[in-house]
């Protein structure tokens, strides 16, 4: 058997369990290991969706650009889409992208427009703005618009919900998900809430998103809008594609807590995973008390490892950031000749 494409080998991505790193966690946790897929994260199944309905509706047309935003997985997913069906590519990142994004993302054959991360999504250096603007300015071209696109819920819907039901056995009780576009939370709730009413979502945020706030008042609280390390979990706005409704919880986790739990993952499981697992990893920290030796937890683990070797891999950049106490300057024994 072979495949007819790299595209054609998304999806069916394993389930493992965590057997070292949650000891005091007395629920089955499992982590569902996205970097299996052959853009090596949780987004090649909506990419490949949206551009396919793009393809059905006439909104892309043949040797036409792909525009889009991204923080780096969306990108790479994209651009081997495109690699595959004969579409050029730009897109727009924040400068917070790690080295290894953005040089894997040009090695692609991207066009890639980077632009600050701390300002407001309608400001005209804001990512979101640049990619609109690409996007009225060339012809034949498509954006994407991954946060408000309907087919990035129902990839995960059609794909990832299904999988999770079938490999779990319908045991699965409690389902965790960074929250970033709100694609994969969203569109997996949904088919395994039909399946089980009584599965709880919690949603993955970070401190500075306004997503946590938004979901317990129904406001867009401006006022909480911070800087934050953390990549691909959290917004400054509201995306579409976010169904509050199917989500029960929201937990907010800190950049430090997310990067030292990747790093367990790593070193305690052999799962290489990224920035966002082990936020989401983190996440089960903070609600085990919820949880009893019956649940089953499963935990998206979005991408891979070594995206993010400049990052929470690097213990320059971890103590640069506080992540990691300062080494002490080791005494040295001088000889005095007399």
């Amino acid at each position: 058997m072979y495949y007819n494409n790299i595209l054609e080998a998304i999806g069916d991505t394993p389930l493992v369990k965590i057997q070292h790193t949650l000891p005091n966690v007395a629920a089955t946790v499992l982590g569902k290991v996205e970097f299996f897929n052959p853009g090596n994260s949780v987004k090649d199944r909506m990419a490949l969706e949206m551009i396919t309905e793009a393809e059905k509706t006439g909104q892309l047309k043949p040797g036409g650009t792909i525009i889009e935003t991204t923080s780096g997985n969306t990108g790479f997913a994209l651009a081997l889409v495109g690699i595959v069906k004969g579409y050029k590519c730009i897109f727009a990142v924040p400068d917070k992208l790690s080295k290894e994004k953005l040089d894997s993302l040009r090695a692609l054959g991207v066009d890639v427009r980077v632009c600050p991360s701390n300002v407001k999504a309608k400001d005209p250096r804001s990512y979101y703005s640049v990619a609109k603007r690409l996007s009225l300015e060339i012809p034949n071209s498509y954006y994407v618009n991954q946060y408000f696109n309907p087919y990035n819920v129902q990839a995960h819907y059609n794909s990832t919900g299904p999988e999770i039901w079938r490999q779990t056995a319908g045991k699965i009780t409690h389902f965790i998900a960074p929250v970033g576009t709100g694609g994969t939370i969203s569109g997996t709730s949904k088919f395994l809430k039909e399946m089980n009413p009584n599965i709880k979502v919690i949603g993955v945020d970070a401190y500075g998103s306004v997503l946590t706030k938004y979901h317990e008042t129904g406001v867009l609280d401006t006022q909480e809008i911070k800087p934050y390390l953390t990549e691909g979990v959290g917004k400054n706005m509201i995306p579409d594609c976010v169904k509050f409704n199917l989500i029960d919880q929201f937990v907010q986790v800190s950049d430090r807590d997310g990067a030292l739990t990747a790093r367990e993952l790593a070193q305690k499981e052999g799962l290489f995973v990224g920035y966002s697992s082990g936020t989401a990893m983190h996440a089960v920290r903070l609600i085990q008390d919820q949880l009893s030796a019956d649940d089953v937890v499963v935990v998206i683990l979005h991408d891979h490892g070594s995206r993010y070797v400049s990052k929470i891999y690097n213990d320059a950049w971890m103590r640069q950031h506080g992540f990691l106490a300062q080494e002490q300057p080791k005494a040295t024994a001088m000889l005095v000749e007399v």
